[in-house]
Parts: C-alpha cells; sequence; structure tokens
C-alpha cells in the first residue's frame, strides 16, 4: 500500500473512533442542563439524581473524547502537511476560533460544574453548564465549518494557486456548513434520547425483575422500594421513568430534525457535488428515479457492473430539487464533464509522487456511499420507530418484564451510533477523489480544489505510517476498552454510584469520614 493509502485509513479510524464519542458528548448535555434547570426550578429529587447519574457518565464520554480529538489536529501537520499548506489560511480561523473560545470556554465553566456542587448558587451552578454546553456546540460548528469548506470552498480568492480568505462571513456562513450542522446536532440528539432509553430500560427492568415494582390489575405500575439496596426507592423509579419517556420524545422529535435537515443537504449535494449524489443513488443515468435496491460489484466505478432491482419513478427528482419527476444528471453523463474540467489524470507534477499521471477515478465507490446513505436513513428511521414503541410500552409507568425486550433496548442504543458513523463515511468517500471538492454551483470558488493524492506529507513512507496506524489503533482499543469499563461500572451502579450519599444513607454509616469523603469527591468517576 501506498503511503497515501495508509494515511486515509489512519485519519478515518481515528475520526470514526472520536466521533463515537462526539454525538453523545453534544446531546447528552444538552439534556442534563434540561434536567439540571427543571430540579433548579422545582427542587425534584428526582431530577437532581438524574442530574447526577447522567453527568457522571456525560464527564467519562467528555474526557475520552478530548484525548482521542487531539490527534486529530496532529494528523494534519504530521500526515497530511501538503494539505495543511494548501488549506491553512482558511482553517486558520475556524480552527482557533474553536481552541482558543469554544474549548476553552467549554472546558472552563465544566469545570466550574464540576468544582462548583455545594459551593455556588444554584442558579450560578447551572448558568456555569449552560455555558459549558453552549461551548460544546459552538466547538462543533466551528470544526463544521472547516470540513464543511473542504465540501464547498467559499469566502477566497486564489493567490500564486492558493486559497486565501477574503471573507471569513462567507466562510462561517457557508450554506453547507449551516445544513451539515444542524443535521449533526439533530443526529447528537437522537443519540442521547436513545442513550436515555436504553439504560433506563435496563434499571426500570431490573427494579422489577427484584419484584421491586409490580403491575396492577389494570397493568399499571406500583412503585415500590427496597431499603436495604441504596437508591432502589420511589425517587429512584420517578427518575429512570422520566429519563426514558424524556429520552423518547427526545429521539423522536431529532429524528424528525434530521429528516428535515438531511433534505436541506440532499438538495444541496446536487448543486454542489453532483457527482455524489448520483453515487448515492447509483444512478448512473439521467433520470428521476429513486432506487431503492441496486446491487453490483463492490467497489464498482463503472456503471455496467450496477444493477437496479427496485426503483420508484419520480422520487430522485424530488429529493434533488423539490420538484417530482425533475431530471437529475447520472455518472454517465457527470463523469465526461469532470474529465473535460478537472482533466483525465493527475497532474504530472512532482506533489503526486507515484500518483503522478495515473488515471482519475471522478465516481467514488458506489458500494461505500450507496450503502452508506441508506444506512444512515434506515437507521435511524429504526431509532425513531423504536423510541415510538417505548411510549407506547411505558404508558402505565414501568417496562415490560421481558429480558428479551430489555435486551432490545439496550442493543438500540448502538442504532444512531452506526447511523452518525455511516452519513459521516459517505459524507468523506463520497468526496473523492477531491480532498477539497471543485464548486460546478456559481454560489462556490471555481477552480479551488484539491486531489487527495497531493495532500499527504511527502517525507513520509509507507513504514511510518504503517507503525503510526497500528500504534493509533491499539492506543484506541485501550481507550475503547476503559471507556466501557466506566460506563458498564457506573450504569450498573445505578443513581447510587454517583451518588455515594445514598449508600451512606443506606449503611447508616453518615459520620463515617471515608464516606464524607467520597461524597465530596468529584473526581470518583474516574478512579
Amino acid at each position: 500500500m501506498e503511503a497515501l493509502d495508509i494515511a486515509r485509513w489512519q485519519f478515518g479510524i481515528t475520526t470514526v473512533y472520536h466521533f463515537m464519542l462526539v454525538p453523545l458528548t453534544l446531546g447528552l448535555g444538552m439534556a442534563i442542563v434540561i434536567m439540571q434547570t427543571i430540579w433548579v426550578r422545582t427542587g425534584d429529587e428526582r431530577f437532581l439524581r438524574m442530574v447526577k447519574f447522567w453527568g457522571k457518565l456525560y464527564l467519562i464520554n467528555f474526557i475520552l473524547g478530548v484525548a482521542t480529538g487531539l490527534v486529530q489536529e496532529f494528523q494534519f501537520g504530521m500526515a497530511w502537511s501538503e494539505y495543511s499548506r494548501f488549506v491553512g489560511d482558511v482553517f486558520g480561523a475556524p480552527l482557533a476560533l474553536e481552541g482558543l473560545l469554544a474549548f476553552f470556554a467549554e472546558s472552563t465553566f465544566l469545570g466550574i460544574w464540576i468544582f462548583g456542587w455545594g459551593r455556588l448558587r444554584k442558579s450560578l451552578h447551572l448558568a456555569a453548564l449552560w455555558c459549558a454546553v453552549i461551548g460544546s456546540w459552538l466547538s462543533a460548528y466551528f470544526i463544521i465549518v472547516a470540513n464543511s469548506w473542504m465540501q464547498h470552498p467559499v469566502g477566497v480568492e486564489l493567490v500564486d494557486g492558493r486559497p486565501v480568505m477574503n471573507d471569513i462571513w462567507a466562510v462561517l456562513t457557508n450554506s453547507t456548513a449551516l445544513a451539515a450542522f444542524t443535521h449533526t446536532i439533530f443526529g447528537a440528539l437522537v443519540v442521547a434520547g436513545m442513550f436515555l432509553i436504553g439504560i433506563s430500560w435496563y434499571h426500570l427492568w431490573q427494579r422489577r425483575n427484584d419484584g421491586i415494582d409490580t403491575v396492577g390489575a389494570d397493568g399499571s405500575v406500583i412503585v415500590g422500594s427496597a431499603p436495604t439496596i441504596a437508591g432502589r426507592d420511589k425517587a429512584d423509579h420517578g427518575a429512570w421513568i422520566w429519563s426514558l419517556r424524556f429520552g423518547a420524545v427526545v429521539a423522536i422529535a431529532a429524528f424528525a430534525g434530521t429528516a428535515a435537515t438531511g433534505d436541506w443537504q440532499g438538495k444541496l449535494m446536487y448543486e454542489q457535488q453532483p457527482m455524489k449524489m448520483a453515487s448515492a443513488e447509483a444512478a448512473c443515468h439521467t433520470g428521476s428515479s429513486f432506487s431503492v435496491l441496486s446491487l453490483g460489484d463492490p467497489g464498482a466505478t463503472d456503471c455496467s457492473e450496477v444493477v437496479t432491482l427496485i426503483e420508484i419513478p419520480g422520487a430522485l427528482g424530488f429529493l434533488a430539487t423539490g420538484e417530482w419527476g425533475a431530471e437529475m444528471p447520472g455518472i454517465s453523463d457527470l463523469e465526461p464533464e469532470y474529465v473535460n474540467q478537472y482533466g483525465e489524470t493527475i497532474p504530472d507534477e512532482e506533489i503526486y509522487g507515484n500518483f503522478a499521471g495515473s488515471e482519475v477515478q471522478y465516481v467514488p465507490p458506489m458500494w461505500v456511499t450507496y450503502w452508506g446513505f441508506r444506512l444512515m436513513i434506515g437507521l435511524g428511521g429504526i431509532t425513531a420507530f423504536g423510541a415510538a414503541v417505548a411510549l407506547w410500552l411505558t404508558r402505565k409507568g414501568t417496562v415490560p418484564k421481558s429480558p428479551w425486550i430489555m435486551r432490545l433496548a439496550i442493543l438500540g442504543i448502538l442504532a444512531p451510533f452506526a447511523a452518525n458513523i455511516a452519513g459521516w463515511i459517505f459524507t468523506e468517500i463520497g468526496r473523492q477523489p477531491f480532498v477539497v471538492a471543485p464548486n460546478p454551483d456559481p454560489s462556490g470558488i471555481d477552480g479551488v480544489f484539491m486531489f487527495t493524492a497531493a495532500a499527504v506529507s511527502p517525507g513520509v513512507t509507507a513504514g511510518e505510517m504503517l507503525f503510526s496506524v497500528i500504534t493509533l489503533a491499539t492506543v484506541y482499543a485501550v481507550l475503547m476498552v476503559v471507556e466501557l469499563f466506566l460506563l458498564v461500572k457506573y450504569v450498573r451502579g445505578g443513581v447510587a454510584s454517583a451518588m455515594p450519599e445514598l449508600k451512606a444513607a443506606t449503611d447508616d454509616n453518615d459520620d463515617n469520614s471515608d464516606d464524607d469523603d467520597r461524597r465530596d469527591d468529584v473526581l470518583a468517576f474516574a478512579y
């Protein structure tokens, strides 16, 4: 393999792992803010327990997210130095805003929230969390601004063959960035909703399985209490049932948001990256039919290897333009246009190394774009359906006693994570062979593009890249084990694992100094 191929695998592996943590941070943070706001306004103990428990899981995820995210920006200089030189004048501003403004504010206010329990007034403590969560959303926005510029370059002029930013407002308000950000936020809220459903379902099921909660003749819950088990009282039931139903509402509403913003993105894609749109639909020829099922050779970039089995006439035109039956250009028509505009071969220049003079493959691997697009949509739909079922099954205050349904609820946590990852893989792979995509749409700056083959650092060898990808993959695997261990440990422990004072009260050891120390130890989640 070439150094370029390994570098792409490295960035893909580290990015996908990092992005498994990002949506949970973005979505769960907002859910916790709402819970704490209700607690501050009402004083209801259920919501304090919810904030403490979900907050601990949030912090574990946040810390691992920071650790894995740092590697991303180092790779720009280590493995992708030519890319960094090309985009540096543009990326400098949004990445500086992300690091110096958004992330700084996020981490500072999160620290105030962690250490402020019992030390700040409730309103100030809540304000710190609001600032931290807003900071995380701003951080995501600036990162997406940078990524969206690669999808749709705007606000620049070419100077000596390099883009130089001349309109930061155009970069920050890039239509691609606005659509991608809202889509990402709604996707993160779906992740948070299913996370709340799955874990809350497990605890409500555990209460029923232990005989704490029962149901009456009409099927309504009879909430019980287990004085010998820390935290297993009536307030515990209230915290879990509220979390579950709140998560279901969030997941359903957020899925509707992802559908609306996804439609927006699809229409922008049709204008800005028509080849990506065509390959996502396996649309080999100009037409308006939406492919429900197409089959072909994995990795196919030749339409002769693709067979459409099921299609909906006219639907593709609606998705691309909003007009039913409108025709969308197919791969067979787009490819000659790309060849005519950007060349049939990679330029014969030193920067392209072994790829100089090779034929350009303008059609991305259709099996990745086609199925990635459908996995994203399909898993999102399954998530919304599961959330609706959860609302129905818990309408009488508890969950069914079936362990199989409980396992499905826990497994459902993974569905929106997979949908988010599939969407990003589709977005990035579909841009190939460009690392900065050109703009056939007049709203962009035509002539600003970069082939991926020119982006890799010229000084690195395949052996060096292979060593780094193996090392990073190993470290990330260890971090995954650490995160899963901590999450499983505190999920099984329930609210009592996040509130040692509940266990102290159960054990009647309120005067024990060790318990007092643990009660005040805000970093106990790290042990």
